[in-house]
Parts: structure tokens; C-alpha cells; sequence
């Protein structure tokens, strides 16, 4: 492949490189994954590298990523969640400080799944307030976390004056609410009077339920988009809020979101799950959401393999057989629950190149392994292993490995000539077609 290379040696502060990357159009929870490396002999940093997200060639904004020191080669990932933007753009940018040394990023690969350490960023409700009163957002962690996880809130721009504070707060069942921020908009106006909401909800006998299941719109590996299909219900209203509550077909893993569109996303899935979507409806009034709605069942897509098999080595090696093994995977590999192995391997013989393929069906073995026979000995073998689900491939390293050495094929003779005078036999034979190895002895 290829890199990008900045030497900041004879560069004044402050000159910068800019590396464009082509225009993306991933709709899904994907991953932008570069290697990069930043240092000078000196020891003092030759400058910045930062990283932009420019969304429909608008501003380029902020960096959403940079650093300016590493000893070593390393590794960075950014989370991208794009909600049907036309595309955008990820943009690098070097920045010198004025003093030498190199600064470069090699590897840069967009990743069809969820990065593997950096979150992603979650939508939230937009919520309007009066003036004086505050706005609240909940943003949830489920499962288990540590006390020094943290959640952070990034706010873009907000009113003057406007106050933001935060707590952290623990509910049952290992699910933990954290960073409840509450931010205090100056001068935004709330125009629904509450005398009528007291009014509505004091005739209300019923909380609303929907009467049919949301509808599918789009399938991906990590999210589903769906329409509420709600317009329709069993109770009373008025509908202030509306919510999809989603759950894994197996085990009691959930999640509620306010959702405020009749068109919704549900994103950070896991690929290959099948998933149960209901849509929950709220009156006005304590106890005003109803029961969840009939429940659309559904299943997300595979994804593209996380990587190939590793760690291909060799068990044994015969004449005419070779074992491998390789380092055993799961789901968080295939990111599929279908999928197949195939063992590739290729040798000369007859000068001629013989490609061969053959099924693994040793794959859920906690140390799987597989005999590839029919060699030829003392040959090279060239092997490596495939991956493969309904999605994509990805190939393991090849390992080159040599079949041991046989008893060689017939010695064929040429002639016989002699005296019987001399009581003399001449033998001329030629080598055999097949030496399987190094011929150590001729013996008659």
C-alpha cells in the first residue's frame, strides 16, 4: 500500500499538509481505522496531527481527533454514526511546530462494524423549556460497567448564560444512568399552556397502546430503520411522546428511546441478532405510557468479517500429509453466525502449479485443525485459510511449509552392455522421475 509522510525539517510554524480522503456515503455504524506516528530525534514534537469530519463539503469545523507526540507507531480509531447525510469527508491535517522530524499516517481503512475501543455517539431528544426552566438528557449504559467508565456530553453551541451541570446516577438490575446533564437555555420559549394539560389528562381512562407493530424500512448490519406505524391505537390521547423499546429475541438485554419523528433509526446493533421493536405512547399525566405495542421481529445483516484467522502453524508435517491449526474465533470475528473456512494451498509438481481448496469443518473446536493429504513429498506447499460469510472474506497470513521425503520412484535403465569374457555388466539408468527428496546412494 501506500503512506503519507510529512517531513517538518526547514518548515516554519504554523505551515500545514492536508490528506483528503475520498467523499463517503456509509449510512451505517461503521469505523475509520489509520495507524500514524509523530517524532523527532530531539525529542520535542514536530508538530500536530489533527483529524477533521467534514459533512456535505460544509465547514470543516473542529478536530475530532489529534496528537502531537508518539514514540512509536500506534493506532487511533474514530467512530463515525451518519444519519443520511449526501456524504462526507475525513480530512488529516499536519501542522508544524518548527522543529524536525517526520510525522505520518499509513493503514487508513474504513471498517464496516462498530469500532472495537472508541464509542459512539448516540442521538438524543430535542426538548424545548421556558425560560428559567431546565432540559434534561439521560444517556443510558447497560451491562457491565466500572465506576471509572465515563460518559461524556459534547455541546455544540448554546445560549448565553446558559448553565450545565452534572450527576451520576445508579439504578437496579446493573444498569447504570450516567452524567444526567441538565442544561438551562436562556430565552427559548415552551408554548403548550399546562392548565390544558391538567384538563386533558383528568378525562383520560386508558393509556394509549398501538394496535399494529412497526414497519421495516431498511435493514443494515447495526441498525434498522423503521416507521412507528402508530397512528392507530387502543386508549386515549392526547400522544406526547413516543417511544421504541427493543430487545434481543435471546436473553433480557433492552433499550428505550424517545424518538420524535415517525421515521426512526435504531443504530449500534449487533450484526446476524434478531431483534423485537415495539412502540411505546404517552398521555399527558403521571402513568400516562401505556403497554408496548405488538412487536415486529426481525434480524439484522451480516458483517464483513472483523479480520482472517491468526496464528497458522503447523502440527505435523509427513511425506504426503501436512496438520495445521490456527488460533480459534467467535462471533465477534465472523460477525455472523454462518459462515464457512476454507483451507487454500497451492505446490508445483509435474512443473506444474496445482491449486487446490478444501472445507474446514473443524471450526468450533476450542483447538480446530485440519489435514490437508494427497502431496507430493519433500515439496513446498503454499497454505492459507479463508473466512468467509454471506458478507465478505478475509484471508489469514500464508504459511509456506516443505512435506518430508519419500522413497523415490523406479530407477529407470537405459542399457546393459558387457563381455563375458571380461565377466564385466555395464549399468547406465537415469535418475528417477521422482526423487522425493536428495538421492544419497546408488546401489546395485
Amino acid at each position: 500500500g501506500s503512506f503519507m509522510l510529512v517531513n517538518t525539517s526547514r518548515r516554519f510554524s504554523g505551515q500545514k499538509a492536508h490528506l483528503l480522503m475520498p467523499h463517503l456515503k456509509e449510512n451505517d455504524t461503521h469505523c475509520i481505522d489509520f495507524h500514524y506516528y509523530v517524532s523527532s530525534k530531539s525529542g520535542a514534537s514536530p508538530g500536530t496531527l489533527n483529524v477533521y469530519v467534514k459533512v456535505n463539503d460544509g465547514p470543516i469545523g473542529n478536530p475530532v481527533w489529534n496528537t502531537s507526540i508518539t514514540a512509536a507507531w500506534s493506532r487511533a480509531e474514530l467512530a463515525i454514526s451518519t444519519f443520511w447525510p449526501n456524504f462526507y469527508q475525513v480530512v488529516f491535517e499536519v501542522v508544524t511546530s518548527g522543529h524536525s522530524g517526520y510525522v505520518a499516517i499509513d493503514e487508513v481503512k474504513v471498517l464496516g462494524h462498530p469500532c472495537t475501543k472508541t464509542p459512539h455517539f448516540l442521538r438524543l431528544q430535542s426538548v424545548e423549556v421556558n425560560a428559567g426552566q431546565f432540559a434534561t438528557f439521560q444517556c443510558t449504559a447497560n451491562g457491565g460497567t466500572d465506576s471509572s467508565d465515563r460518559l461524556w456530553l459534547q455541546v455544540i453551541s448554546f445560549f448565553p448564560n446558559a448553565l450545565i451541570s452534572g450527576e451520576r446516577r445508579e439504578s437496579e438490575r446493573n444498569v447504570k444512568r450516567e452524567k444526567l446533564w441538565a442544561v438551562n437555555f436562556i430565552n427559548i420559549r415552551f408554548y403548550i399552556a399546562f392548565e390544558m394539560l391538567h384538563g386533558w389528562y383528568s378525562f383520560v381512562e386508558k393509556p394509549p397502546v398501538p394496535i399494529a407493530p412497526p414497519q421495516l424500512s431498511l435493514v443494515g448490519a447495526t441498525y434498522l430503520w423503521i416507521q412507528l406505524n402508530a397512528n392507530s391505537i387502543n386508549g386515549d390521547g392526547p400522544i406526547i411522546q413516543r417511544e421504541v423499546e427493543y430487545r434481543t429475541s435471546s436473553g433480557s438485554w433492552y433499550d428505550i428511546q424517545p424518538v420524535d419523528s415517525t421515521n426512526y433509526k435504531i443504530g449500534h446493533l449487533d450484526p446476524d441478532t434478531e431483534y423485537e421493536i415495539s412502540v411505546l405512547l404517552t398521555r399527558p399525566g403521571e402513568g400516562g405510557t401505556g403497554s408496548p405495542g405488538p412487536a415486529l421481529k426481525t434480524r439484522t445483516k451480516c458483517a464483513d468479517p472483523m479480520r482472517g484467522p491468526r496464528r497458522l502453524e503447523v502440527v505435523e508435517i509427513k511425506s504426503r500429509q501436512i496438520t495445521i491449526c490456527w488460533e480459534p474465533f467467535g462471533y465477534n470475528v465472523t460477525r455472523c453466525h454462518r459462515y464457512n473456512l476454507t483451507v487454500h494451498y497451492r505446490y508445483q509438481a509435474g512443473g506444474q502449479e496445482q491449486v487446490r481448496e478444501e472445507v474446514s469443518w473443524d471450526t468450533e473446536s476450542s483447538h480446530p485443525q485440519h489435514t490437508i493429504t494427497n502431496l507430493s513429498p519433500y515439496t513446498n506447499v503454499s497454505i492459507k485459510l479463508v473466512l468467509m460469510n454471506p458478507e465478505g472474506r478475509k484471508e489469514s497470513q500464508e504459511l509456506v511449509v516443505q512435506t518430508d521425503e519419500d522413497v523415490p520412484s523406479a530407477v529407470p535403465l537405459e542399457s546393459i552392455q558387457g563381455s563375458t569374457f571380461e565377466e564385466k555388466i555395464f549399468l547406465q539408468w537415469r535418475e528417477p522421475a521422482q526423487t522425493y527428496g536428495v538421492i544419497t546412494l546408488y546401489e546395485v
